[in-house]
């Protein structure tokens, strides 16, 4: 289900899009930047909380991988004024330092939040649907 105005959904694509390009180039600053400062990630083994604390555990992670790619698709986005409800659907596929491959289909739910017009991500919830 996609509901609001079309110009807020458009945006929010080009956060996930401005998201995943990050995850491709490693770059912190750009995904940083699709956080707000008081932010939450959960990848399923509880709450990392505050922007700093966010990008200190993604550039952990990262660091365990010499290769990834990441590709996501929103499958619903839900806008209420300046928050939103967002599920994305993710496919990865990464190499760790080993050379060990693991393939991952996993689901995002999202809130999301705009101020001075742009969207970014509130708290970001992840599970894996699926792991090869």
């Amino acid at each position: 289900m996609f509901t609001g105005p079309a110009e807020d959904r458009m945006a929010i694509r080009d956060l996930v899009d401005s998201y995943t390009d990050a995850v491709f180039q490693r770059d912190a600053v750009a995904w940083a930047d699709t956080w707000t400062d008081d932010g939450v990630w959960n990848l399923g083994s509880g709450d990392i909380a505050g922007k700093p604390n966010i990008v200190a555990a993604w550039k952990q992670a990262m660091e365990g991988f010499s290769f990834v790619a990441f590709a996501a698709n929103p499958g619903m986005i839900k806008i209420y004024g300046t928050s939103a409800e967002l599920r994305v659907y993710t496919s990865e596929f990464l190499i760790d330092r080993q050379g060990g491959e693991t393939r991952i289909t996993g689901q995002y739910d999202d809130r999301l939040a705009k101020s001075s017009g742009r969207w970014q991500f509130k708290s970001r919830r992840y599970k894996i649907l699926h792991r090869a």
